[in-house]
């Protein structure tokens, strides 16, 4: 069940009554209206029908995990920002929720200040850099970046590789497009925390680490020797076009 009025809808997915109430209450304390299931079954059908404009997804849920609810999101091109959410340390889980789509992952238990700002953050994100419509203007500028077998439209938020389309996440795109703006620059892992994914609170490293690995499995032509995200020992990541 949802609530009606203009703010931004966040649906949250959690099976613990107690959890999911407590969430409730303070996004509505910070403005959001919210919708809560409690299966992976409801959580699907409830975000199609809402249409929220984030999604809190626990990975533990009763008849369909929080991955199954993901990735049937993802298959039916759903692009609902999604933050993972799982009392789960399995470095697994949080792979297999970043390559499904999610856009952040938050271990339990967690700091509510910090999932609030995580929260803020994804919606601004996705307020400011909007996926693509489906016919863009033809007049808008299209400029494109390109390094390897890649290429870029930044205005059209694509990416291919060897002419066929890749599948980016919204923040794998955000990250990015970042880098590109930004070619040569070294980034540390808190400038990218707070430059792409706008968190200034003390944050896992591991974010970052994630999702430049995610982006190399995607565009590097061999991800374990990367020549264009390149990691500075002792200083962050850098991003280099090549020849």
């Amino acid at each position: 069940m949802s609530e009606t009025g203009t703010a931004q809808l966040v649906t949250i997915v959690e099976d613990d009554p107690a959890i999911a109430e407590g969430l409730a209450l303070n996004l509505k304390l910070q403005g959001y209206r919210t919708a809560v299931a409690g299966d992976g079954e409801a959580a699907v059908s409830l975000i199609e029908t809402e249409r929220p404009d984030l999604v809190l997804l626990d990975i533990s849920l009763p008849k369909k995990s929080g991955i199954w609810v993901l990735e049937t999101l993802r298959n039916g091109g759903n692009n609902v920002p999604v933050i993972v959410l799982s009392a789960r340390q399995d470095e697994f889980d949080k792979v297999a929720a970043l390559r499904l789509g999610a856009d952040d992952y938050v271990t339990k238990p967690f700091a509510l200040a910090e999932l609030l700002a995580r929260v803020a953050a994804v919606l601004r994100r996705s307020q400011l850099s909007p996926r693509p419509a489906a016919e863009p203007p033809a007049a808008a500028a299209s400029p494109t970046v390109r390094f390897g077998d890649v290429a870029i439209d930044l205005s059209a938020r694509t990416v291919q590789r060897a002419g066929e389309p890749v599948k980016l996440t919204h923040l794998e795109f955000e990250l990015l497009s970042f880098f590109c703006h930004n070619e040569q620059r070294v980034f540390s892992r808190e400038e990218l925390l707070r430059e792409v994914w706008g968190l200034r609170q003390a944050t896992p490293a591991r974010t970052v680490d994630n999702f430049v690995a995610q982006l190399r499995a995607k565009l590097e032509v061999d991800p374990d020797r990367p020549v264009h995200l390149l990691t500075v020992r002792g200083s962050g990541y850098r991003f280099v076009r090549g020849s």
